[in-house]
Formats: C-alpha cells, structure tokens, sequence
C-alpha cells in the first residue's frame, strides 16, 4: 500500500501533517511517500492508495495550482476510480474554479469542483466543528481566511451540527465525491476523530482497529461531550 503527501515542506500549516503520521501508525505496513513542490507526484506514474494534501499560504495555493495544473486530468481520473483522497484546510480551494482576492482579481483553480472560494485577509474565521459524516459525528476546528460557495447539496462531506458549512450561510461543510473527501475542517481530523480515521481505513481496505485506540477514543468522547454544551 502506498500513501502520498503532497508538498508536506509547504502544506503543513496546523500541524495537520499529523494526519499522515497517525494513519502511518494505524497502517505500519504502507508505505508514506513524502512528495517535494520541486518533484513530480508519484501519483502520476504509480498507482497509490491514498493522496493527502494539507493546509497552505496563500502564496504556496498560487505554486500548488501551478504544479498540479499538468495532472488535471489524472486526478479527475484517480476520483472517478475511488482513490481516496484527503484534502484538508484550504486544500480543497486548489480544485475549485477560483480563488477571488479582495480586490476582485481571480487565480484560476483545477476547475475538478464547481465551487470558488473569497479571500478576506482581514478578517480570519476561527470556529468549533461538530458535524455528521454518515453515522458518526466529527469534531474539529476551522481556522481560515476564506470562505467557499457553491452547490454541493449532492456532494457534502459533513452536516454541520455546531459550526458554519462552505461558509457563513451554510450548514454543508466540504467536498466529498466517491473517495475523495475535502474539507476545511483541522485538528488534526484523524486524531480527533478515530471513528472517521477507521472509516478511512475501510476505505483503503483495512479492517483492523485505529492505534493507541483507548486513548484517541477516551478523547474523542470528552471533545464531543464538550463541544456539544458550548
């Protein structure tokens, strides 16, 4: 099995690097390939399991754009033959349409989602999550300068619960389309949420328990317990 970071000397923002490094305790056996910006991803040539790009700059979404713009179409391709792919924070505005800047210009996205995504560099949203994927409840944090619009009744990842969905007048967070799931949502979200990391796991056709299961779970329970009186 193999597991691929995109760019993790860049899109690492929020420690959420960390969701590799615990799915890696959870699987020993993959194999986790680190893939620099200057480097062609190995998911290009290769078949891999599971593609993980994190958190970024603003400047480093202009660069991951520009890189991951040649390989359009086989990320389309990869989506569409259930890879699974976990895109956190603003991760998931590089597939989208655009990224509008505060004074109107445009940086062209992937185009993969119908979505499009608003800076306000001065304003930063931070916020509590709680929200429904399937059958169990996530937990998190969102911490971000943008805000997502667009359609996705047909293609949410989480019901929100407590918190705000692609933006302020949603209550629909994320991106999910067979394996692919994208979402604003930190924390890291497999350390905060071993019932989702194990739903991760299925995915990739693992069956076995999370690591240091008690513990992740004795925390996930006491988060959500308090999430939920706030």
């Amino acid at each position: 099995m193999k597991m691929e970071i995109l760019f993790p000397e860049f899109c690492n923002l929020f420690g959420d690097i960390f969701n590799m490094k615990y799915l890696k305790m959870c699987i020993p056996e993959a194999e986790l390939i680190e893939t620099a910006l200057d480097e062609v991803p190995t998911f290009v040539n290769e078949d891999v399991n599971l593609i993980y790009l994190g958190p970024m700059t603003e400047n480093t979404q202009e660069k991951v754009i520009k890189k991951l713009l040649p390989y359009k179409e086989r990320i389309e391709e990869l989506i569409e033959k259930n890879v699974v792919f976990l895109f956190t924070g603003n991760a998931l505005e590089v597939l989208g349409k655009y990224i509008e800047n505060e004074d109107g210009s445009k940086i062209n996205g992937l185009g993969i989602f119908d979505v499009y995504s608003k800076r306000d560099m001065m304003h930063r949203h931070n916020s509590l999550m709680v929200g429904k994927f399937e059958d169990i409840e996530i937990v998190g944090f969102k911490s971000q300068f943008t805000m997502m619009y667009g359609d996705n009744t047909n293609s949410y990842f989480l019901e929100v619960e407590k918190g705000i969905g692609l933006n302020k007048e949603s209550k629909l967070e994320g991106i999910k389309k067979n394996n692919f799931i994208g979402t604003y949502v930190i924390g890291p979200i497999l350390i905060l949420n071993p019932l989702f990391t194990k739903k991760i796991m299925k995915m990739l056709g693992q069956e076995k328990e999370v690591a240091l299961k008690d513990d992740v779970m004795a925390a996930y329970e006491a988060r959500l317990e308090e999430l939920k009186k706030l």
